[in-house]
């Protein structure tokens, strides 16, 4: 309606149907043109046509304010006309292709009860789901493959369920693993270049016209030997003529951040913290690549889209769950993090084993997953961030005097403030007491946030003027709350006579 073109592409949806999904971003009238690369075919090529797109009284966020993206220089996420959006995301990532409509509803409804924004899922068969419910994979071949849109349909209507249920769908294009069993599985790892695009291409322009999130790949090695490779397919895919924003989900306890600094298509620097509570993975997460060099590099949002699944060989708990998603949020500025339990993103029934992964007898299926502690947690967490400005909240481990995770590991405080200095957020594991360079000229009122019972308490601070002494008031891991009072300039008239 404004003259600005934009360049979409179509797909093929089986027999002589193609078609093309766009989410427009205004209202008015719309004009299209086709072009296809046999320009004899007159029945794709250079067909003309208008649509009118009118505005409605939606009041879920991803239609009222717009699909989500990153401004440009900042570090978290938006909608479109700029309001802040936190991604609490839950991995299901057979999601898609096992549940039926009505398991699909139940989960979408409780994730939305509990806070949650987004759905990760895997859009093809892959390790640890061989086919679909129906018995249908998304591609048949390697060398040269051939798409199978029955397959596609049944995506069509999960996608469209999230998006219905007012969150973001966050599809893993390629899931990518390059060691274990199943890889044979991983088309990520196994097709060639130019297959691996066009299958990319396929998901991308097939689902452009939803609320997504892209994960190109899964699982995956994305540096070193396999550089090249991905490089190749992320600047092929998404050459601007995609809808939506993209990250990478890599292997466990690895980042792209570095090497992809330059790439101009890739929005979220995602990694993987992995499933373990051990000395080697919390240090990877406290005093790790992403806490060292977050400032080093081109503002984008950096986010956990992997830590400790719940359940997960019956050794994480909600508290290494809530240890490692608090420990991540603080280790770099504020935009997400990502829920997971060993039931739910094999969407695990009664009595089923996880496919091509160690076998976990007694896993919980997925509707009793979705309902424990730690995920019930990341709701609360959802709420307490949403409290605060958190979009302008950056790490300040600088103001902590003395670090207890460097004798004690998994004692590790985390620290965060806003710019201004107004308020500051520190994060203890366990009852500890720490000492907190006050910011000069601000005073602040404390409080607790307990992130096991979703409850507040006042706080006790020592204050000497220049140090902030403050013990945490239980056993259990806590949140430390300061904020300056809100100052009210108040001016008075005299009445006149």
């Amino acid at each position: 309606p404004t003259g600005v073109k934009k360049k979409i592409n179509g797909f093929w949806d089986g027999g002589t149907s193609w078609k093309a999904r766009f989410q427009p971003g205004e209202t008015g009238a719309w004009q299209f043109e086709t072009r296809c690369s046999d320009t004899k075919n007159a029945g794709l090529h250079a067909i003309k046509g208008k649509f009118v797109c009118k505005s409605q009284p939606e009041q879920r966020a991803i239609y009222r304010n717009g699909p989500v993206t990153n401004p440009k220089g900042t570090y978290h996420l938006t909608h479109a006309d700029g309001t802040p959006f936190f991604w609490l995301a839950c991995t299901a990532w057979n999601g898609a292709l096992k549940s039926t409509e009505s398991e699909w509803d139940q989960y979408l409804q409780q994730r939305v009860d509990n806070e949650y924004s987004v759905i990760q899922f895997v859009t093809t068969q892959w390790r640890g789901c061989d086919r679909s419910s129906e018995g249908l994979v998304a591609f048949t071949g390697s060398g040269r493959i051939s798409v199978n849109p029955d397959f596609f349909r049944l995506i069509d209507k999960k996608i469209d369920r999230i998006n219905e249920y007012g969150l973001v769908a966050a599809p893993v294009i390629l899931w990518t693993l390059q060691n274990g069993s199943g890889r044979e599985l991983s088309p990520g790892y196994y097709l060639p270049d130019d297959q691996a695009i066009l299958l990319a291409r396929y998901i991308v322009a097939r689902y452009g016209g939803n609320s997504v999130v892209w994960i190109l790949g899964g699982d995956g090695i994305y540096t070193g030997t396999y550089e090249q490779r991905w490089k190749t397919i992320g600047r092929a895919v998404f050459d601007g003529s995609h809808q939506g924003i993209v990250a990478q989900h890599p292997c466990g306890k690895s980042w792209i951040g570095e090497v992809y600094k330059d790439e101009p298509w890739l929005n979220i620097i995602g990694y993987q913290s992995s499933h373990s509570n051990a000395e080697g993975t919390v240090n990877w997460i406290t005093k790790g690549p992403m806490s060292e060099m977050w400032n080093r590099l081109p503002a984008r949002p950096l986010i956990n889209l992997e830590p400790n699944y719940e359940e997960i060989g019956f050794r994480i708990t909600d508290k290494d769950v809530r240890n490692a998603s608090y420990w991540s949020l603080f280790a770099t500025p504020m935009a997400g993090i990502t829920y997971g339990a060993n039931g739910i993103w094999p969407w695990l029934h009664q009595g089923e084993r996880i496919l091509n992964h160690g076998d976990a007898p007694g896993t919980s299926p997925w509707d009793v997953s979705m309902n424990f502690p730690g995920s019930l947690q990341m709701g609360y967490l959802a709420r307490f961030i949403k409290k605060f400005e958190w979009w302008n909240l950056y790490p300040a481990g600088e103001l902590l005097l003395d670090q207890p995770g460097n004798a004690v590991y998994n004692h590790f405080v985390s620290v965060i403030k806003s710019v201004d200095n107004r308020t500051i957020l520190a994060y203890l594991p366990v009852k500890q007491t720490i000492r907190l360079r006050k910011p000069l000229g601000h005073n602040y009122r404390a409080r607790w946030f307990d992130p096991v019972n979703n409850l507040y308490s006042d706080g006790m601070v020592s204050d000497d003027g220049s140090v902030m002494t403050i013990t945490s008031p239980t056993e259990s891991d806590m949140i430390l709350i300061l904020e300056e009072p809100v100052k009210i300039d108040v001016k008075v008239r005299r009445a006149r006579d």
